[in-house]
């Protein structure tokens, strides 16, 4: 992996003590919320329709928008190079009876099957932490024709 790849891990292991109680606000939300604004995903229709969809969050962090999407009906995936972030995402999961696979990992090289999922997506982590001209890539390796 990259030297940023470890730069971003320890960033994040740093970070993940204080984003253990914003992520159980996070999983309790009723409905996906969008960015720094937190914009409720009714107000902008910005997913498709994922009840029953293979979805893969790349860069899950503490995996509330892999909830949001389990509730919604899919079948998510969360994927995060930080195992502290895992961890978190872990005990969300116990705490609001839902449970996903997370998957440590880097979104520069997902340790998944390709053409497995309907839906790709980062929210935060990928799109901003990792290098786009190797996180798209896997991204697009992971997608199903048509996805």
């Amino acid at each position: 992996m990259s030297e940023y790849v470890d730069a971003n891990r320890a960033y994040w292991t740093a970070q993940a003590p204080s984003y253990a109680e914003s992520a159980d606000r996070a999983w309790a939300a009723p409905e996906p919320e969008w960015g720094v604004w937190r914009i409720p995903e009714s107000d902008l229709h910005a997913l498709p329709d994922v009840d029953g969809k293979d979805v893969v969050e790349l860069g899950c962090g503490t995996a509330y928008f892999s909830a949001w999407l389990a509730r919604l009906g899919a079948q998510p995936v969360g994927v995060d190079v930080t195992p502290a972030q895992l961890a978190t995402a872990r005990a969300c999961q116990k705490r609001h009876d839902l449970t996903f696979p997370l998957v440590e990992a880097s979104a520069e090289d997902v340790p998944l099957p390709d053409a497995s999922f309907d839906l790709v997506l980062s929210e935060y982590g990928a799109s901003i932490w990792v290098d786009p001209y190797r996180w798209i890539p896997d991204a697009s390796r992971l997608l199903r024709p048509g996805g």
